[in-house]
């Protein structure tokens, strides 16, 4: 299996580089060249597997230069940290099945990528003797979670972008109180964007890229979306009666990273009719699917803050598909996006959208109302950026097909928003009793390339 960019600018590589390089040194997305099928007797084979030997038998369609012993030991060591002996359990509230993502060591989806991410870049750098310095962005989650799958770890350190003051307070500490060396926080005085924009622009300086040894653990990195797109098989053996049911998928998303891993499960053949786009007020994809409409906004604070994002960065692995696999078209769209704003589409694309996708903007009142009903209904409590999802499933439902909506993130993550809405503390998890007692690290810099290239360049392995 060798790996291209969406940009076309690079040879083919192998996983193992493609993982190392994260972003591709063309400054596109990484994408296999051809995305494996999967027949009706494989997903027979596959749907009663437990889920790290189902995890095992999809990532390894799409890497085959890990020994298959040695990526068996990955991923289940990346899993040992999760409290539920299923991974990603569903369970049914209000007429939806709910997928939890939330097990993981931060609670949040985050996890079921970034353990394993973090366990693969260890196990490369030792066998090739290198160091690497992790750089990523984060809107809340991801940070954390990328924190957790590296901290302590060998020849790794990893720095931390994230927009100071608008995470969730918890999401903030899960970052601030882990104190390993390895580990550098900073808290940027800006947007997630910035942040986002900061961090790729590091990337595609190639010569700074090349002297600090960077490497990515955002989206970008095809092995988070890979991790991702197991849990889509996994969901859909747990709800369906027979592997001939189509299913709809709802996912919260603001970087199309976690709903771009349903697109590759239904590209591979699970039967995903469409997949549900549900974002909150920062709605650039919603006017993207709805109405062809990619163009920029501002971006507003919500309740949903890991939602808080205006330029998707997976939207181009999406249309790199969308535009028939021309990398040519690709990189004409995001060199007019970069001067305008704004990108355009043919009839026809917009018609291909329509068939992989629906989407609905959900806003803050309709996020407060739904966590209100369904607990009043169902005695189940949903974090924002899952009641985001379920309000979108529940105004979608189409003719009784099953509904599983990704439950992103632990309500106790979010618990300003949850009493808000019911009146009710979230029950904590264990590992967030007195997180606010305890110690915490962070720089807090202006939102300039500068200032956070020379802070990488001070503590850089």
């Amino acid at each position: 299996m060798k790996y291209i960019s969406t940009r076309g600018g690079i040879e083919p590589i192998s996983f193992t580089e493609a993982v190392m390089m994260g972003l591709a040194t063309d400054g596109g997305l990484l994408l296999p060249e051809t995305v494996p099928s999967v027949d009706l007797s494989t997903l027979e084979s596959w749907k009663d597997m437990p889920y790290r030997e189902l995890a095992f038998r999809v990532i390894s369609l799409f890497c085959d230069d890990i020994p298959p012993h040695d990526l068996k030991l990955l991923i289940n060591r990346s899993y040992d940290s999760f409290d539920h002996r299923e991974i990603t359990p569903v369970v049914t509230h209000g007429g939806v099945h709910i997928l939890e993502l939330f097990h993981g060591p931060t609670l949040a989806f985050k996890d079921v990528a970034l353990q394993l991410l973090g366990n693969l870049f260890e196990y490369l750098l030792k066998k090739q003797g290198k160091k690497m310095n992790i750089v990523g962005a984060t809107s809340g989650d991801t940070g954390s979670a990328a924190i957790c799958g590296v901290r302590g770890k060998e020849n790794i350190a990893i720095f931390i972008l994230h927009p100071h003051g608008k995470t969730s307070p918890v999401q903030a500490l899960q970052m601030t109180t882990v104190l390993d060396d390895n580990v550098h926080n900073i808290a940027v005085k800006g947007t997630f964007d910035d942040c986002q924009n900061m961090v790729k622009a590091l990337f595609n300086d190639l010569r700074f890229k090349e002297e600090f040894s960077l490497g990515a653990v955002n989206s970008i990195n095809w092995a988070r979306v890979l991790a991702q797109v197991v849990y889509y098989f996994y969901a859909y053996f747990r709800v369906t009666k027979g592997l001939d049911e189509e299913v709809i998928f709802s996912v919260p998303t603001g970087n199309f990273g976690d709903i771009f891993a349903g697109y590759v499960a239904r590209r591979m053949g699970l039967p995903v009719r469409r997949l549900l786009l549900a974002t909150n007020e920062n709605n650039i994809l919603t006017r993207f699917v709805n109405h062809g409409d990619y163009s920029l906004g501002r971006v507003v604070p919500t309740l949903s803050p890991s939602m808080d994002i205006q330029v998707a960065s997976n939207f181009e692995r999406y249309l790199f598909y969308l535009f028939g696999e021309n990398t040519k078209r690709v990189r004409e769209a995001f060199a007019r996006f970069a001067e305008t704003g704004r990108m355009e589409f043919t009839e026809q694309e917009r018609e291909t959208v329509a068939a992989d996708f629906l989407s609905r903007s959900v806003n803050r009142q309709e996020t407060l109302d739904t966590i209100s009903s369904f607990f009043q209904e169902t005695g189940y409590l949903l974090d924002p950026h899952t009641a985001v999802g379920v309000k979108a499933a529940l105004d979608h439902v189409e003719d009784g097909r099953p509904l599983i909506c990704l439950a992103t993130a632990h309500p106790a993550k979010f618990d300003e928003a949850v009493v808000t809405a019911t009146g009710r503390e979230p029950e904590r998890p264990a590992s967030l009793a007195g997180i606010e007692d305890l110690p915490t690290r962070c720089d807090i810099v202006e939102a300039d390339i500068a200032a956070v290239r020379a802070f990488i360049q001070r503590h850089a392995l």
